[in-house]
């Protein structure tokens, strides 16, 4: 986790501090259920909570015992022993330590899930702020690049907004999946400890208990988390990209806001850079990169290896730390951005009607020329304009060919452009639900 690029609360998530004290809370759910079915004294479950509920857990001392232990799950206990006392020997009772490991990361994944929930609505009431403001804004669509033909503002950020909608889906259902829980002792058969134990930590921790952990939860669960992940990364880049498309100079039919102060190059003093919009391009790369590793994660050796554990530890917080600032710089760069509805015009206008060629096409084929005729009609004039800057419109309206079949008021008739905006009612209502 890079500090530029990480949010207190989710970062927070992933502190040793937090991470203990969930291990602690697994601990001490455990023995509560342990004490119910009568394995452990209740006077101990209590003991448990009491002294290790008020404990301050030092990492740095957990850390000198785990150089010695080589084991991470065993300095922990050694240390929270130190505060429990005696009773301490009834801690961890037929538990193996993937049950408090992967136990815990199911919990800190939903926690940054939630986060992430709250990111995303955000971003969705912000897009939708935006595609209302802009949903009658005309501009021009561009297919490779090249104009094709008009569309809205409004309609280029309600798709943005359908596609989010989407990715919140997806990790709902990726939250629910991870949300797992296993404590079912070596190689998660309950010899050692009963599936109550199980059924009772996951409640208390608002997990669902692992249907077959092994030794360990099954990573597909954790392969399909970071993917979706990866395509939300993937959407933030989609946005990122268009924003910066439309802020070069050529184009600037939308930009970043730029703030009193802001400089742009330590070279140039008149530049203005999308470098928001770029740096989530970057951070978009590495979040989907944390994919692939999770998903070579899930071929684990017979019941359990540990071959997943460096990876997780390291991909679990820099995936969702990184994602969650990205979603919150994408959701301020949408709220401030910048509009030029008169660029939009200009632009639209620059080819002088060619936008308009599909409408000629059509309508020479319903009066009767064949499709290859009509198109061989329409791109004749329509390279006057690319190579000679011609009107598209006089063009057509001095082609015999094209007047023999159109009359001129039919062809005039083609270059409305309320024609191509006529339907953004009914896009609006089918992701809005109104218009």
């Amino acid at each position: 986790m890079i500090p530029r690029y990480s949010r207190p609360e989710m970062v927070a998530i992933w502190s040793p501090e937090t991470r203990f004290r969930i291990w602690f809370e697994i601990e001490a759910h455990a023995c509560d259920a342990l004490a119910e079915l009568g394995v452990i004294p209740k006077e101990a479950a209590r003991t448990i909570w009491e002294k290790g509920g008020a404990a301050k857990f030092d990492v740095a001392k957990i850390d000198e015992i785990e150089r010695v232990t080589k084991h991470d799950v065993i300095a922990f206990l050694t240390h929270l022993a130190e505060f429990v006392g005696p009773d301490a020997r009834f801690i961890h009772q037929g538990m193996t330590s993937s049950d408090v490991l992967d136990t815990c990361l199911a919990v800190q994944l939903t926690r940054a899930s939630d986060i992430l929930l709250a990111d995303i609505d955000a971003l969705l009431a912000a897009l939708k702020r935006r595609a209302f403001e802009h949903k009658d804004t005309v501009t021009i669509g561009r297919s490779h690049g090249i104009h094709a033909e008009p569309t809205t503002f409004g309609v280029k950020l309600a798709q943005a907004y359908a596609e989010f909608s989407r990715c919140r889906e997806r990790l709902v259902h990726a939250r629910e999946d991870i949300a797992t829980c296993a404590i079912s002792g070596a190689v998660g058969t309950f010899a050692n400890i009963e599936p109550y134990v199980e059924e009772h930590v996951a409640a208390k921790l608002g997990l669902q208990p692992e249907p077959v952990s092994t030794q360990v939860i099954p990573r597909d669960r954790h392969a399909m988390f970071f993917a979706t992940l990866g395509v939300i990364a993937s959407s933030v880049e989609r946005l990122a990209i268009e924003i910066r498309h439309l802020q070069r100079t050529e184009v600037l039919e939308a930009e970043e806001y730029f703030s009193p102060g802001q400089k742009g190059s330590s070279a140039m003093p008149h530049k203005r850079n999308p470098v928001l919009t770029e740096n989530l391009t970057g951070l978009a790369r590495m979040v989907r990169a944390y994919a692939m590793p999770a998903m070579e994660d899930v071929a684990l050796w017979h019941e359990r290896d540990i071959s997943h554990s460096s990876v997780e530890r390291m991909i679990g917080p820099d995936a969702t730390v990184t994602l969650d600032f990205a979603l919150s710089r994408l959701t301020g760069v949408v709220d401030k951005l910048l509009v030029y509805p008169e660029n939009m015009e200009k632009n639209l206008n620059k080819f002088r009607g060619l936008v308009h060629s599909q409408r000629v096409l059509l309508a020479l084929t319903q009066a009767g020329l064949s499709r290859e005729d009509a198109y061989r009609l329409v791109q004749r004039n329509a390279m006057k304009v690319w190579e000679h800057g011609a009107d598209f419109l006089e063009e057509l309206l001095a082609d015999k060919d094209v007047t023999a079949a159109l009359p001129e008021a039919d062809i005039r008739e083609k270059f409305d452009l309320g024609y191509h905006t006529k339907h953004v009612d009914t896009i609006f209502k089918r992701v809005f639900g109104e218009a």
